[in-house]
């Protein structure tokens, strides 16, 4: 299965790209459904996905992490109600080993086209080192978090010390004493620099809207607790359906009543107020937009690093990159030895760059030229036998990815055992049955907090929602609980 050719590579029933928690819950599921001629591709050197890649300091999750496992195989040793990024990455390790993924794993294997036939209803796939892979079912596992954007600014070669994004982080490098500026105050910096300001001389922040930040209920697990929720699965459970109750409640907020949110909003303004006492930061500090139109993000101790007399916030637009440090508009120049991007990722952007052909040769950036969709997330018409995770419009605000993705395993499984039972060629969801989908979770989103007219990367350039699930998730698991076979057609 692993020496693959141009010419005679195996037909396989599926082609997982990605082997973040997308990749590694959907294979063990193909297995556990006896669909076991799977082959899973992964363009790193490593399982994991953005676990793997995102492991800058202080890197962790923001979803408590009883929530944060495969229903299928819950970890109750836990070190920390939140869990940091180690910890994270091993558990996704420790999935692929225990249920033997290791052997329809291949590592280095970066795809770069795929292209549907027709005739024969399978996918042929490219990889960066020419070699062609087929399959059946081709699905999608690589996130909305994989790839980081880069700021846009001039001058950013000229840099003459090091330059790198979070997501990348050189850990080589070292801090102490030097004078660093960050660009970006988002989910990644406000973890990375609450940890880097000890070792810094000074930290620029450049900062170009302000976010809302809420305290982190967070806590260590002590040995007792941790030995009482392996010896007793009940409380392990119960817990997790707790957390999932008190953070699915939130959706009353984002998506049907937004004002609700005012409540949450005094909260982290308080939140703030009480750390930074400095009048000009508190200004800065304080967001000019609705809550929850942008990404709400939970720390202990990002304001408390700010309120650091070396850090020095700056809210002026960057004009260019120089090689001593970065100046801003008002032609003030601000020295560093170090650049970071905490820039976020290209969320919008979803398959890029692969260059994915459907039917009659469609590729799929024209199809999604006026913004990325999906039937229920998942599938695309035109391109059959196509299957993605965390698709379009299946991002959530209020609670944990992993009961979205588990939803979507048991309907993608449905899918390959229905293209199996019934010999069939291909299955293509409907233009119509798209369509009326996508208007219907467009008008639902206009009503939410993230339509409340500001800019962020839940957005389109021209304002198309298509990351965030407009809704209760408990709502999407119904809705994937079965393949409704009249929104496809079946083609033998």
């Amino acid at each position: 299965m692993h020496k693959n050719n141009n010419s005679s590579s195996p037909v396989l029933s599926a082609i997982i790209i990605g082997s973040g928690f997308g990749g590694t819950g959907m294979a063990i599921q193909l297995d556990q459904a006896g669909i076991s001629d799977f082959l899973i591709l992964e363009k790193a050197d490593e399982v994991g996905g953005t676990w793997r890649d995102n492991h800058y300091p202080g890197s962790g999750c923001d979803v408590p992490s009883h929530l944060y496992s495969y229903s299928f195989e819950p970890r109750t040793d836990w070190p920390h109600k939140y869990a940091r990024q180690p910890d994270i990455h091993a558990y996704i390790k420790h999935c692929v080993n225990k249920y033997n993924l290791r052997s329809r794993l291949r590592l280095g294997c970066e795809i770069i086209s795929a292209q549907f036939d027709e005739q024969e209803g399978l996918w042929r796939l490219n990889s960066a080192t020419g070699d062609e892979l087929r399959c059946r079912a081709l699905i999608t596992a690589c996130g909305q978090l994989n790839r980081p954007l880069m700021p846009q600014l001039e001058g950013l070669e000229d840099f003459s010390g090091p330059a790198f994004h979070s997501a990348r982080w050189q850990h080589d490098v070292d801090l102490s004493g030097k004078h660093v500026a960050v660009i970006g105050t988002g989910a990644s910096a406000i973890q990375f620099v609450p940890q880097i300001v000890p070792q810094v001389a000074s930290l620029a922040l450049f900062q170009r809207s302000a976010p809302y930040v809420i305290p982190k209920d967070d806590r260590q697990y002590d040995d007792n607790k941790r030995a009482r929720l392996a010896r007793f699965g009940w409380l392990h459970q119960l817990d997790r359906v707790w957390q999932y109750c008190t953070h699915e409640v939130r959706a009353l907020g984002f998506v049907y009543f937004p004002k609700l949110v005012k409540q949450t909003e005094k909260v982290a303004l308080n939140h703030m107020r009480k750390q930074i006492t400095d009048p000009q930061k508190r200004a800065a500090l304080t967001p000019d937009y609705p809550m929850g139109c942008k990404r709400i993000l939970i720390s202990n101790n990002y304001y408390p690093a700010l309120a650091d007399e070396k850090v020095e916030l700056i809210t002026e637009a960057i004009e260019r990159v120089v090689p001593e440090g970065v100046q801003t508009r008002d032609g003030q120049l601000h020295p560093a030895d170090v650049l970071i991007y905490g820039t976020g990722f290209a969320a919008t952007e979803f398959l890029s760059p692969m260059q994915i052909t459907g039917l009659q040769g469609q590729d799929l950036n024209h199809a999604w030229q006026s913004g990325a969709e999906a039937y229920k997330g998942i599938c695309i018409s035109g391109f059959p036998n196509l299957f993605m995770l965390y698709g379009p419009n299946t991002n959530l605000g209020h609670n944990s990815i992993i009961y979205m993705l588990e939803s979507q395993f048991s309907y993608i499984v449905q899918c390959v055992q229905t293209l199996q039972r019934r010999r069939l060629r291909y299955l293509n969801v409907r233009a119509e049955a798209q369509s009326s989908y996508n208007q219907g979770i467009q008008h639902t989103a206009k009503r939410t907090v993230w339509a409340q007219g500001c800019s962020s990367w839940y957005l389109t350039a021209e304002g198309k929602q298509t990351v965030n699930w407009p809704g209760f998730t408990f709502a999407y698991r119904h809705l994937t609980r079965k393949p409704r076979l009249t929104d496809y057609d079946c083609v033998r």
